[in-house]
């Protein structure tokens, strides 16, 4: 099994076990103190009291049509929600899908300072009705955070992140801006290395802390996507982890498998570049090759005849036309522009490292190494995986799943299900690169997890410390109930479902009870609550004993 466990991943927290409670459906009884108030058709609840929840039915007796309505009706049931929602709710959007549905999204706030992973979301039908809320809300929070003014400034904050992981910003910067400019008519907009850095309250284990959350985001000299929570009083390190989404993965040309393809390039100066400016963008796709094995972004891929038929070009052929498969899959069958959702620049950089056994999106780009050709070959060179990372970065833009423990392996899952959905031929993931002399060998399998050492039930669950909480070793589970409900319901009505769960319904703190409820509660809205598309969706979770 650790063979597996190169491959494929990201990086974050919370932790959850193999217990919580599943999602139900149930009637309540007239002496349900809240019957006269709503009929709750579903309902989650993690068994910590501070966990996430989801309920669903007809939640409202009124109409709810802005956010100052949403809070009233929460305040009405108080006794349910528990927090003060007009000094503790802050909203941070409102949308309203294709459907009719309309989505509340907020941020519990204490004293206008967010608790990170607090994101709650109150759904309403198209008669303006509440039928689900979901995500993570603290009602302690108010109690137990007692003071909101930093002792610290954000630079001071910053330097402890940096000297935390034994780098300067420097130290990620030399020799990372061998650009070259092209007169295009779109510009990338990706930065090699970006610093975030946010006033946030910290929650681990019940307890509450003011801190500065500060994200490193580089490429050299190692993919990263550093979550460092700094201790707002005294410059402690509370918390940190690499979310850097890595992993073992893979226009006119010939790629990696030496298949022909046919790319978008751009023409300047005499020379093609691999260089897509032909996408409703505000960005471009672009490829590039990394400057002396290392310096990223690296330069950007060039042939002065526009065939890219040299076999040094098939790893530069394959992660641009796979790049531009991904956006087209993303746009033409979910209406998302992008990871992002706003037309963001998709940079690809190949030939990385020396015989480098991986591939990474660190939160701006990917970069791909060329494998040993023994444990894996050209990392680019395989659909499903490229969709794989990518759909990381859609996650991290929707339901910013925390990628440790549960929440983790359904951050690996749900990539893993993207990968399919884009490369459907057959439940393997991973099996065009790895391994290369050993015919039928991959990386994992939705169809039968236990093929490449992954529990596929409830029962296997394996609780660790490694691997964030083992995100690749118990995201067979939640694989395992996505090929119960693709080979049941089909790919199409699967897809749909997938896609509203992760954008609609799934918070950060999402476990795999949750991810239930959210995929039943997306099958609802599209389908129908007593569907045989329903149906299938929730024996599928109960095959993996998730209830």
């Amino acid at each position: 099994m650790s063979k597996k466990l190169v491959s494929l991943a990201l990086g974050t927290s919370l932790v959850f076990s193999a217990s919580f409670t599943g999602a139900s459906t149930f009637a309540q009884s007239s002496s349900d103190s809240i019957t006269s108030k709503m009929e709750i058709h579903q309902k989650v609840m993690n068994i910590d009291k501070n966990g996430p929840s989801f309920l669903s039915g007809k939640l409202s007796k009124g109409v709810v049509k802005n956010d100052k309505d949403v809070k009233k009706f929460m305040q009405d049931n108080k006794d349910l929600f528990s927090i003060d929602p007009h000094s503790e709710l802050t909203l941070l959007e409102q949308t309203t899908d294709d459907l009719g549905m309309t989505h509340y999204k907020f941020t519990q706030s204490i004293n206008d300072v967010p608790i990170d992973g607090a994101i709650f979301i109150v759904h309403t039908n198209k008669n303006n009705e509440v039928t689900a809320t979901t995500g993570q809300l603290y009602k302690e929070a108010s109690t137990k955070v007692k003071k909101t003014q930093s002792n610290i400034n954000k630079s001071t904050a910053t330097d402890q992140a940096w000297k935390h992981i034994s780098l300067t910003e420097k130290d990620t910067l030399d020799g990372s801006h061998d650009e070259v400019v092209i007169d295009a008519h779109k510009e990338s907009d990706v930065e090699s290395t970006t610093v975030k850095n946010d006033l946030v309250i910290h929650e681990k284990d019940g307890e509450f802390n003011l801190a500065y959350k500060v994200q490193l985001q580089f490429i050299q000299p190692y993919g990263a996507n550093w979550q460092i929570f700094v201790d707002a009083k005294d410059g402690s390190i509370l918390e940190s982890y690499n979310a850097v989404a890595d992993g073992a993965t893979t226009g006119s040309g010939y790629g990696v498998l030496d298949d022909y393809k046919t790319l978008n390039t751009y023409y300047s100066n005499g020379t093609y570049y691999l260089y897509d400016v032909t996408k409703p963008m505000n960005g471009v796709i672009e490829t590039r090759t990394a400057s002396n094995g290392s310096s990223l972004p690296g330069y950007y891929t060039v042939d002065s005849g526009n065939t890219w038929y040299a076999y040094s070009q098939a790893a530069e052929v394959d992660a641009h036309a796979y790049a531009g498969k991904v956006y087209d899959y993303y746009k033409n069958t979910h209406n998302r522009n992008s990871y992002d959702n706003n037309g963001a620049t998709i940079r690809s950089t190949v030939h990385y490292g020396s015989n480098y056994n991986n591939a990474f999106w660190n939160g701006s780009q990917m970069v791909y190494g060329d494998g040993d050709g023994s444990t894996f070959t050209s990392l680019s060179g395989a659909l499903d995986v490229v969709a794989h990372e990518l759909t990381h970065a859609v996650t991290e833009r929707t339901a910013g799943l925390q990628y440790q423990y549960q929440s983790g392996a359904l951050n690996e899952s749900f990539s893993d299900v993207f990968g399919y959905f884009l490369d459907p031929g057959d439940y393997l993931l991973g099996e065009d690169i790895y391994t290369p002399g050993v015919s039928g060998d991959a990386l994992r399998s939705l169809s039968d997890p236990t093929r490449f050492g992954q529990p596929a039930h409830m029962n296997n669950y394996v609780n660790t410390s490694s691997d964030n909480g083992g995100v690749h070793t118990n995201s067979g589970i939640p694989n395992k109930a996505a090929y119960n409900t693709i080979s049941s319901i089909g790919k199409t009505k699967a897809e749909k479902i997938y896609y509203r769960a992760l954008t609609v319904y799934l918070t950060p703190t999402s476990n795999f009870s949750y991810a239930r409820a959210a995929l039943l509660q997306s099958a609802a809205d599209l389908y129908g609550s007593g569907s045989s598309t329903y149906n299938s969706v929730k024996s599928a979770w109960d095959a993996v004993g998730v209830y």
